[in-house]
């Protein structure tokens, strides 16, 4: 049997998937893996009752609260928690994984993480990071969506090269759920999702801060605002404790990505009655035009 991507889904390696998280992500990714695999068995661990929730609407097959349980006899572990839970789930994960096991994380940073599974998986279960360029203000699996991946990047740490069986059968999910393998180390990646993906969200913070703090007793200016204001400030709707730990581990990076931002604004003030603005409009269309080709 194909997907819709022309993957063989009968080459599967992973027969048992534990989903250690099945939240937002998490929940994508077993209704995803359900989608293009109906065969797999997917076992679901949270702490907070959202596996019970994910149980029930059919998005994994079992519910358990006990992380050992989920992750015995699992031949994928999926981890989909905040990252500072990611960090400390891992001895936990690494002594009751499978010989066999990949283990793999969707944190949205990979420098902390992979330097601290490197402590932890020694033997022969192999950690793989990883990071998908999906997601929506929502959280919680009653947002869970298997299209959600589709056309993302999904980010892998590593090189294309990757020998292991279990790393090129992980892949290929990736690819069939729809996502775009993109491979970097750690490091590299750390600092680009600064400036793509963190950075945004925090000039949509700065943008609701200077709207809310300029409208009056009247309304205005917020009365006023059209469709463009609800665009830049969609990311406003994300919740702090996504991303309390994602500022936590790539403070660094989101600062020098701050410090541009700020430059280009300086730019911009010194140059409103100029015509060298005109360069500015020409390279953000261009810009615009690029994110917008068909994929």
């Amino acid at each position: 049997m194909k997907d819709g991507n022309g993957i063989m889904a009968s080459t599967v390696l992973f027969r048992r998937v534990a989903i250690i998280g099945t939240g937002l992500i998490g929940g994508s990714f077993a209704l995803a893996l359900r989608q293009i695999f109906p065969k797999i068995s997917l076992v679901g661990f949270s702490r907070s009752g959202s596996c019970e929730r994910a149980r029930d609407a059919g998005v994994v097959d079992e519910a358990t609260p006990d992380l050992a349980a989920a992750v015995s006899g699992a031949d994928l572990v999926y981890i989909a928690l905040p990252i500072g839970a990611s960090i400390e789930s891992l001895g936990a994960i690494a002594k009751s994984a499978e010989p066999h096991a990949l283990v793999t994380d969707a944190c949205s940073t990979k420098t902390v993480i992979c330097r601290a599974a490197k402590d932890h998986f020694q033997g022969r279960a192999r950690f793989f990071g990883a990071h998908p360029m999906a997601g929506k203000e929502q959280s919680g699996v009653e947002h869970a969506d298997a299209k959600l991946f589709r056309r993302a990047p999904y980010a892998l740490m590593g090189t294309e090269t990757e020998a292991d069986a279990r790393v090129q059968a992980f892949v290929e999910i990736v690819r069939s759920i729809g996502a775009r393998p993109i491979w970097s180390d750690p490091e590299t990646h750390d600092w680009a999702v600064g400036i793509v993906s963190h950075l945004p969200q925090l000039v949509s913070l700065a943008l609701a801060r200077v709207v809310q703090d300029e409208t009056d007793e009247t309304g205005l200016p917020l009365s006023l605002s059209g469709s463009g204001l609800r665009d830049m400030l969609r990311l406003a709707g994300s919740p702090y404790d996504i991303w309390r730990d994602i500022l936590l581990t790539n403070t660094d990076n989101i600062s020098r990505a701050l410090d541009r931002l700020a430059q280009a604004v300086d730019y911009l003030r010194t140059n409103l009655a100029s015509k060298e603005i005109q360069q500015e409009f020409t390279s953000a269309n261009d810009l615009y035009r690029q994110l917008h080709k068909p994929s």
